[in-house]
């Protein structure tokens, strides 16, 4: 690939990270500004949200749907699910024992604000509400991405097994999710204003709140994140594709790193993810597969902020953390981060999970500190999370079409 080549493929991005340092000046600068245009983001993340129920639904379905083995599609999921349950684990345990070597409070508040909240759920409510939506019309927001997954999944299924009568249906998938992402193409080119606007607004929001507990938490959070990026990222990578993985994906990490950064959402970033991954080579059905169900289950950052989260309260409380909370600690952090994906900030699902597993009592004072820890790491762990998810399919590529696939699909590009 030649200089004006290269310079083509990174002119937009450039123009997006100029954009986004633009807008964190300017929130510095100028706070209420940066409040004032916050609409401009909200409009970009509006329009990619709306976009991303038909493209998951006919990803996911018409991959299924299409495939000739639906031997292949199982494995795909299973060995899905599998990689993104173990990441998230090794991800826990890694942030675990740092927070045991660098507690984020080292003294408990001596006063603490409560706040009034709402009943929240039990754990029978959070997997009905996980795994399904009350009617079809509860499918189509993207509050309810695991259950619209859980339905897409069926439904490809279902015209799989229709044999020759599900033909017609599964070439209409085909077509949506190729739509689908000509769409996004065109909603992209608004995206430099937008994310303008999401970082003027982010810094104008939250600079000033950086007091000396949530700045030890930070700083011990952003630079782990980074970290990890170039530790556990090189070494999934490497697995999955080998030496040649490991060049592959840092070539094409960048984009869905940046989408995730500035919109703060998993979901927001799967048509990017689809984009890299279908450069890269990967084969079509399994990232129709893996990068939605990443969006919803991949959730390394967010195990890194779960066990945060519990060590920060802790601390706040004056209540030690010893080695003996690791297993309680790491199958939170892997069971709730499920319940954070897709929404910016989360949707609180997760810090309702961490208040009602270990601070049933305390729950006014826990829910809003644990808030506030969820707005300032929020960007980093959605980077994590989401571009992380593309990551995730070279391991699965390896497992489902061979150690070989990278090389097979660069041959085949000549």
């Amino acid at each position: 690939m030649d200089a004006k080549a290269v310079a083509k493929n990174y002119r937009f991005m450039g123009i997006m990270i100029g954009a986004m340092v633009l807008g964190a000046v300017v929130g510095g600068v100028a706070p209420g500004f940066g409040n004032g245009i916050a609409f401009l983001g909200t409009v970009f993340i509006n329009l990619m949200f709306c976009i991303v129920v038909p493209l998951v639904f006919a990803s996911i379905a018409g991959a299924v749907a299409n495939m000739k083995s639906r031997k292949r599609a199982g494995k795909i999921m299973g060995v899905t699910v599998a990689v993104f349950v173990v990441t998230g684990a090794i991800a826990a345990v890694i942030y675990f024992v740092l927070v045991q070597i660098f507690p984020p409070v080292t003294a408990p508040w001596a006063e603490i604000p409560a706040e009034e909240i709402g009943d929240y759920a039990t754990l029978r409510e959070l997997i009905v509400n996980f795994f399904t939506a009350s009617d079809f019309v509860g499918l189509l927001t993207r509050r309810a991405m695991l259950p619209l997954i859980v339905f897409s999944l069926l439904f490809g299924f279902a015209v799989n097994l229709c044999g020759s009568e599900g033909i017609v249906v599964a070439k209409f998938l085909e077509s949506l999710t190729a739509v689908m992402l000509k769409f996004v193409k065109i909603v992209t080119y608004y995206a430099p204003i937008a994310f303008f606007a999401i970082f003027a607004d982010l810094v104008a929001s939250y600079g000033p709140q950086i007091t000396q507990s949530y700045g030890r938490a930070l700083a011990l959070y952003y630079p782990v994140c980074f970290l990890y990026i170039f530790t556990a990222w090189p070494l999934f990578a490497w697995f999955g594709g080998g030496k040649e993985g490991v060049k592959t994906m840092f070539r094409h990490i960048v984009r869905p790193a940046i989408v995730s950064l500035g919109t703060c959402s998993s979901v927001a970033t799967i048509p990017t993810n689809m984009e890299v991954a279908a450069e890269t080579g990967i084969s079509k059905d399994v990232s129709d597969m893996v990068l939605p169900l990443g969006a919803t289950m991949h959730m390394d950052g967010s195990c890194f902020s779960c066990v945060l989260k519990v060590a920060f309260v802790m601390g706040v409380f004056g209540t030690p953390m010893g080695f003996e909370m690791l297993i309680p600690v790491v199958l939170v952090a892997v069971l709730s981060s499920v319940g954070m994906s897709g929404v910016p900030g989360g949707g609180y699902i997760g810090e309702y999970i961490i208040c009602s597993i270990f601070f049933p009592q305390q729950m006014a004072m826990a829910f809003p500190i644990l808030i506030a820890i969820g707005n300032l790491v929020d960007p980093p762990a959605t980077m994590i999370n989401a571009a992380g998810d593309y990551v995730v399919s070279f391991i699965v590529s390896r497992f489902v079409d061979g150690r070989d696939w990278l090389k097979k699909a660069k041959k085949a590009e000549f």
